[in-house]
């Protein structure tokens, strides 16, 4: 019962929330339910595809409360079958999609050679590609693991930071090294990087090198150039897989225009090559995230407008 209402019963109060017409008494190992009959029963759907999960091993959270109740609701499947999918277990957790979007977008990544995910912070672009990458190398589909991003500053400057050319990119990879430690031992990621297995690297590095065998993860691709991107997609080798994520709203490039925000255009509609696109329902952080996503895309769209109102004004008849 704790892993199905929640410490504290957050789960609880996340399914009261989401259904406030129902009343939810819980006694012992025994939930009874009291409301209007259409809440009622959706509701109802909810606890049992929730205990389901609890049974698959999952560990609920309020974000598969809230993403069950919408698949019910849209008549999309079993929440049970689609979330209860594991890409990794690692220390005892289970790394796998907790929403429609991120389902869609590990599918895509099983059937494609190259795959873009592109979306906001923390729907699990780069997180999710990363542990795909880890699983592809434990059944030993790929010989090994490159992980990179372009060294673009957000504010800051890349020389005033001390140290070596090394030290100073450090900090811009560090996301990645965070990651590989969540999902491998920690005492074998050392051993994989020194020998090549595993490589992080900035995107310069990638020039000139054909990648053969290898799961390639590109991430903050919104800070690439179109030349960069290019280059990038070209290393493509035979028995390769790539995935490409970035955020199309933060562009942090000093001029010109977003490698990605191109692709998209320049090879949409490709075979073997998918584009996933996810949204503020596919956010897994706090959420507030989601939310703050949508006013900031509420904002963007207010700009362009006014933007288009200014650079095309009307016509005045005479």
């Amino acid at each position: 019962m704790v892993r199905l209402l929640g410490a504290q019963d957050r789960l609880l109060t996340t399914i009261e929330q989401r259904y406030p017409q129902v009343s939810i008494l819980v006694r012992g190992n025994h939930v009874s339910l009291e409301g209007p009959e259409a809440e009622l029963r959706a509701a109802e759907r909810l606890l049992l595809e929730l205990v389901a999960m609890v049974k698959n091993g999952v560990d609920l959270g309020p974000t598969d409360v809230t993403t069950g109740a919408r698949i019910l609701e849209r008549g999309e499947g079993s929440p049970a079958e689609v979330l209860s999918q594991a890409i990794l277990t690692s220390r005892g957790k289970s790394i796998r999609p907790k929403t429609l979007g991120q389902k869609a977008y590990v599918d895509a990544i099983d059937l494609n050679t190259i795959t873009f995910g592109i979306g906001p912070a923390g729907t699990g672009k780069t997180y999710l590609a990363m542990a795909k990458a880890v699983q592809a190398l434990q059944r030993k589909e790929v010989d090994r693991i490159i992980l990179s991003r372009p060294a673009i500053e957000a504010g800051e400057r890349l020389g005033f930071l001390p140290g070596t050319l090394t030290d100073k990119i450090d900090p811009y990879l560090r996301p990645l090294y965070d990651a590989l430690n969540e999902m491998m031992d920690p005492e074998l990621v050392p051993k994989l990087l020194a020998s090549g297995t595993v490589e992080v690297a900035p995107l310069a590095y990638m020039r000139g090198r054909t990648l053969n065998n290898a799961f390639v993860v590109l991430d903050e691709a919104q800070n690439t150039t179109p030349e960069q991107m290019k280059m990038f997609l070209t290393r493509l080798g035979f028995g390769t897989k790539m995935v490409i994520t970035g955020d199309v709203t933060q562009v942090d490039l000093p001029a010109g225009a977003s490698g990605l925000k191109l692709v998209s255009t320049i090879l949409n509609e490709m075979d073997d090559i998918h584009f996933s696109r996810l949204t503020s329902d596919d956010v897994v952080r706090h959420s507030l995230v989601g939310r703050i996503v949508d006013r900031y895309t509420e904002y963007d769209a207010t700009q362009q407008a006014r933007r288009y109102q200014r650079e095309n004004p009307p016509e005045v008849s005479t």
